[in-house]
């Protein structure tokens, strides 16, 4: 086995090591192997392959890492979950919404909600309303009249 061979090794190792550890160093690191083994394989010196695996390393830490970074590993911050995310989701009225006597509930997504509006307004059962606002199990809703 020659040399070059073993920097190919260690980059796809360092590459499938980036699969469980997404911060794109142990890929910048593989870019930097990979360019020593192609080095090696023209047979040039141990001195010549090191530079060309910093240079390699250097180059995709500070050329490709902030590229993969700003378009491939997104804040997960900007993402709604649970009931955050059905605010601006329209439902259908299952029973009439009135604020008045503490009745209401809605179909949004499949799921049922207890449901009122802002308003002292009443909505019929089947109406499309959309979901302004949830406090806490309840959906503060608005009519799509």
């Amino acid at each position: 086995m020659e040399i070059w061979h073993l920097w190919i090794i260690a980059a796809l190792i360092l590459f499938m090591v980036e699969i469980f550890i997404p911060t794109f160093v142990p890929a910048c690191i593989a870019v930097g192997c990979a360019s020593a083994g192609l080095v090696s394989a023209f047979d040039c010196d141990l001195k010549i392959q090191l530079i060309a695996f910093s240079l390699g390393m250097i180059i995709a830490f500070f050329g490709i890492r902030p590229f993969m970074l700003k378009y491939f590993h997104r804040k997960s911050g900007n993402i709604k979950t649970n009931s955050e995310a059905l605010i601006g989701k329209v439902g259908r009225v299952t029973e009439t919404i009135d604020k008045a006597k503490n009745e209401g509930r809605i179909m949004v997504e499949g799921d049922d909600w207890k449901a009122e509006t802002e308003q002292d307004e009443i909505v019929p059962v089947g109406e499309k309303v959309e979901v302004q606002r949830v406090d806490s199990t309840l959906l503060i809703v608005k009519p799509l009249r």
